[in-house]
């Protein structure tokens, strides 16, 4: 089978999906924001504010490729890849499963909130106070970006990650 890619909102499970998929199917597992981070030496919170989005964006640009390149792997990606038409291209162009975990805002945000790890090392993407309609604002404008790169898409809302697994698998092989 050829490599899958994860594509999502922050929170809506690729990185514990894309883990349990990979053992499933005997393939490596590949974390775009992992790959970035490591790449910049920082977390991309760090990035964000003392480099800039657009080296960020041009680090996720270059990590998306040397992702996409390797075969037999599932590639979970950062939440924005899909910002930027040339990534939208290339997940298009790369003749693999393109998977969109899409998922309520309300669950993204309590999964995000319960992520110790999120606030510490995920910028923040717009000025709201309050985090739930961060999350709304933004799915809102991404949602059909990720529909537009998709091959399948599996609705993860009510789905433990088994079962969002399963899904994945019927929906692509």
């Amino acid at each position: 089978m050829a490599s899958i890619v994860l594509v999502g909102y922050r929170g809506s499970g690729k990185t514990t999906v894309g883990n349990l998929l990979a053992q499933r199917l005997g393939m490596s597992f590949i974390d775009t924001d992992a790959m970035i981070a490591k790449a910049g030496g920082v977390t991309i919170r760090d990035i964000f504010k003392c480099i800039g989005q657009p080296y960020f964006q041009e680090l996720e640009m270059e990590a998306l490729e040397e992702a996409l390149a390797m075969l037999d792997a599932v590639i979970a990606t950062g939440g924005g890849i899909v910002m930027r038409s040339e990534n939208r291209e290339r997940l298009k162009k790369a003749g693999r499963p393109v998977v969109y975990l899409a998922s309520d805002p309300n669950l993204l945000y309590s999964r995000i909130q319960g992520d110790t790890n999120s606030a510490a090392n995920r910028p923040n993407l717009t000025s709201f106070a309050d985090g739930l309609d961060e999350v709304r604002h933004v799915l809102a404008i991404r949602d059909p970006l990720y529909r537009e790169v998709a091959t399948a898409v599996v609705d993860v809302t009510l789905l433990t990650p088994e079962q969002i697994v399963q899904q994945i698998l019927q929906q692509v092989e």
